[in-house]
């Protein structure tokens, strides 16, 4: 599609790496390590071979791997060329990964040959859509392609390529299971993937000296946008096949990794794994740290402060629609002036539920992110509406662009529920579905389980409704008790094992003024 070049485009990164690390290194993978200019030209090789093949803007392209450097180039590449990447989880069951394709209606499924999950058992006559299922590691050259039909005759290529865009300038469809639990396909643009990433320039401020490890995978938006933003930072990406406690430090020692980022089951595997080892020896090339996907606990703030004391640990919330990132805050600075743990999953849990009714705190948002609250009479909280250049077209084969329509002016319902204090920040309450109505009462799973999981006996847990017939609905926690604590009724101690029991985690709860 004809588009001028002062628009967004995510391979204007590629002419900034060609020069800035002509001749260091882009990519670290395993044993294999590319410069900037032969990352550019493996993106740029790749998408003459699907030129050749015959890949058109506006054709869909899924990938279903491990993390490579090859995925990056592949995501560059299907763009490069006004494709657009689908990414789809390799965890998935072979019925989800058919549903999402026929949501997105690919011509090409891009596979590795990592064995185990659903890709390995695909038949491409199972999907209509589907014309070549290629596999990523081989070169196009040497691949022996599986087509649904007869190659069309090759193109001309010219000589000097350049990037081009999709329709609507779209640049990926990433899958969300959403509220049905089928997977719904955000439609993300190439400005919003830009804004994104220099969003996370800003706030984390990832740079060229940054050497960061990838922790998440690249089939969902945080691996996806963390990883354009390094990108257009002109940092070195060091690349695992996926998350092991065991592999991120080994990773980390090796190539003295400065930044990755997390989720609270990471950091808690990174603490339990650096504890088990016996390893005190503190990592101090770590200086940067970014955490999604639900809050760090004081305790996990705390610990990582200990592996890792050079690094501002940071949070941020977002979601899949919103291309990752809404608000973003920090959790903890090292620096010698604000040397402090902030510990908001606790302290100012406990502030918040006296003076606002309860809720964490997630921040601020990030300059390009309109909040706003609708409220509703029937609830204390509001509705957290988001809009700005960030935020999805639609989902894919829905009707065109939300913002054409003229009654949601461009606002997207999160889902969520929140408030907004005095000072900008968002408190987060909880996900709309989830309310817990509870005797005329409104009841939000995370304000309880954010008190609960203080407790120093409680490892994990969980906050449901259940049907009951005076209250509508009651509480019920779900605990896995921590190891050295042990459940019992009457909540004696027995010898040296600390005990558990309901009428004690009523009482801690009063104690931090949880409303009854």
């Amino acid at each position: 599609m004809m588009a001028t070049y002062s628009e967004a485009h995510i391979c204007q990164c590629l002419s900034r790496l060609a020069t800035l690390r002509r001749d260091s290194a882009v990519t670290i993978d395993g044993g294999r390590r590319k410069t900037g200019m032969q990352f550019v030209e493996g993106v740029t090789g790749l998408a003459r071979g699907l030129l050749q093949l015959g890949i058109k803007p506006g054709d869909v392209v899924s990938i279903s791997a491990l993390n490579s450097d090859l995925y990056l180039e592949w995501l560059l590449a299907i763009t490069y060329v006004g494709g657009i990447a689908a990414p789809l989880n390799y965890r998935w069951s072979l019925e989800e990964a058919k549903s999402a394709m026929e949501v997105a209606q690919p011509v090409m499924l891009a596979t590795d040959s990592s064995r185990g999950f659903w890709h390995t058992k695909f038949k491409i006559d199972s999907v209509p859509s589907l014309r070549w299922h290629v596999q990523m590691d081989v070169p196009l050259d040497d691949n022996k392609i599986f087509a649904n039909e007869l190659f069309e005759e090759p193109s001309q290529i010219p000589m000097e390529l350049d990037y081009v865009w999709a329709p609507e300038r779209v640049a990926i469809i990433c899958f969300t299971s959403g509220t049905t639990g089928r997977p719904k396909g955000a439609t993300i643009s190439h400005s919003a993937l830009v804004i994104q990433s220099l969003a996370k320039i800003a706030t984390v401020r990832y740079d060229e000296d940054d050497v960061y490890l990838h922790t998440a995978p690249l089939c969902h938006i945080g691996g996806i946008s963390s990883a354009l933003a390094v990108l257009m930072a002109g940092g070195c990406h060091v690349i695992t096949p996926k998350f092991e406690a065991s592999l991120a430090f080994e990773a980390i020692r090796e190539h003295s990794v400065t930044s990755l980022i997390t989720v609270p089951t990471m950091m808690a595997d990174l603490i339990s794994f650096h504890s088990v080892k016996g390893r005190s020896v503190a990592i101090e090339s770590v200086v940067k740290i970014l955490n999604g996907g639900g809050g760090l606990s004081a305790e996990l703030i705390e610990e990582a402060t200990k592996i890792f004391p050079r690094a501002t640990i940071m949070s941020a919330y977002g979601m899949t629609e919103a291309c990752s990132s809404l608000t973003f805050m920090t959790l903890y600075d090292p620096t010698e002036e604000s040397r402090r743990c902030r510990r908001l999953p606790s302290c100012d849990v406990e502030r918040s539920n006296l003076s606002r009714g309860g809720g964490v705190c997630v921040g601020k948002p990030a300059p390009h992110v309109e909040l706003k609250l609708r409220v509703d009479d029937s609830c204390d909280a509001g509705r957290i509406m988001m809009r700005g250049p960030h935020t999805m077209l639609r989902y894919w084969g829905q009707s065109p662009s939300i913002r054409s329509n003229s009654t949601n002016e461009g606002w997207i319902d999160t889902g969520d529920l929140g408030r907004i204090d005095g000072q900008g920040s968002l408190w987060l309450v909880g996900r709309e579905k989830d309310r817990i109505k509870s005797g005329g009462e409104n009841i939000y799973p995370e304000e309880v389980e954010a008190v609960l999981s203080q407790h120093p006996g409680i490892s994990s847990l969980v906050v449901i409704g259940v049907p009951d017939s005076r209250l509508t609905e009651k509480v019920i926690g779900c605990i896995r008790v921590k190891d050295g604590w042990k459940w019992a009724d009457s909540g004696a101690n027995h010898g040296q094992v600390q005990c558990l029991s309901g009428e004690i985690l009523r009482q801690f709860c009063k104690g931090k003024n949880l409303t009854g």
